[in-house]
């Protein structure tokens, strides 16, 4: 292969990275720019739900790359897998809202980002006690079917990424600019007082902003595992990491930002990793997250929603 299909290669490998990263991002970005916090029980919930995706799965019969399963067709198959997967981890965003994070919405300071962070040691444990320290195999149902681009190679597990991440894209923007409750979001966004007034449900609308970004990670869960084929319950957070700093880069608060922020260290893991050495990346992934915080915070896109004064 020459310079430019290896290249090219890793062009294809970033997007896909990039749209798990983008899915991922969309949860932190939504539900900081709602109530101003950074969630780091997105890291868990993403494990969880790959793990709840690879149960759903085999619950249907799939194992090794078998696709002889209980009558269903594979497409059906993971449509219900992404579905239940989704429906699971955004009941578990809804829940942890709830219980543990509305009680501390109106306390100053640090107090529920902390909680968040104890609440994401505990999911990870939980799963750690229940499925072991070791690296599960995942269900790899999908047929082997290329297609080659130039001297690159495109699988069909690349192609079902880009697809399920743009139409769950799509479908969060339609939402947000084109429901009452999309609309109602944004109002909270400026200024959950004055929407307050207006007869928004404020509360609603912070569950719906957990509920959807925590459907986006599961997404993304089912989404890593299909890629990788392995889960363990460590993948939270390096991917967590990673998608934090895409929502960092683009605006954190900003979903087009989120979406370019995850395409771009996307991007740079994996087209940087074939330039300079995989090692490096990290280096290159948190120096970015720092050079945006410290000269651009707004991040690329900035913040599409106004401050809540």
């Amino acid at each position: 292969m020459t310079f430019s299909d290896v290249l090219l290669q890793q062009v294809i490998n970033g997007v896909s990275l990039g749209a798990m990263y983008a899915l991922l991002a969309l949860g932190f970005t939504m539900v900081y720019g709602i109530i101003e916090l950074i969630n780091f029980t997105h890291f868990s919930v993403f494990m969880v739900g790959s793990f709840i995706a690879m149960a759903v799965l085999l619950a249907v019969g799939l194992s090794g790359q078998s696709v002889i399963l209980t009558g269903l067709p594979l497409v059906a198959v993971l449509l219900l897998a992404l579905v239940v997967t989704m429906l699971a981890t955004g009941t578990l965003g809804v829940v942890i809202e709830r219980t543990a994070l509305r009680p501390l919405r109106n306390v100053p300071g640090t107090a529920a980002m902390i909680t968040t962070i104890g609440l994401a040691y505990i999911l990870t444990n939980l799963v750690l006690l229940l499925v072991g320290a070791q690296q599960e195999n995942y269900p790899n149902p999908l047929p082997n079917l290329t297609w080659h681009l130039g001297g690159a190679t495109v699988h069909l597990r690349e192609v079902l990424v880009w697809v399920v991440a743009a139409v769950l894209m799509l479908g969060l923007q339609l939402f947000v600019h084109h429901t009452k409750l999309g609309k109602a979001m944004q109002a909270t966004a400026q200024d959950a007082e004055a929407a307050r007034m207006m007869g928004v449900d404020v509360d609603r609308v912070v569950l719906t902003a957990f509920f959807l970004g925590s459907a986006l990670a599961g997404a993304a869960g089912l989404i890593f595992g299909l890629y990788y084929n392995v889960v363990d319950f460590q993948i939270g957070y390096t991917a967590g990491l990673r998608a934090f700093t895409a929502a960092v880069l683009g605006g954190i608060g900003n979903i087009p930002g989120a979406m370019l922020g995850g395409l771009l260290i996307g991007l740079i893991e994996s087209v940087g990793g074939q330039l300079i050495a995989v090692r490096w990346t990290d280096v290159i992934i948190f120096s970015i997250l720092v050079l945006v915080l410290v000269f651009r915070p707004t991040g690329l896109l900035g913040r599409s929603l106004a401050q809540r004064s």
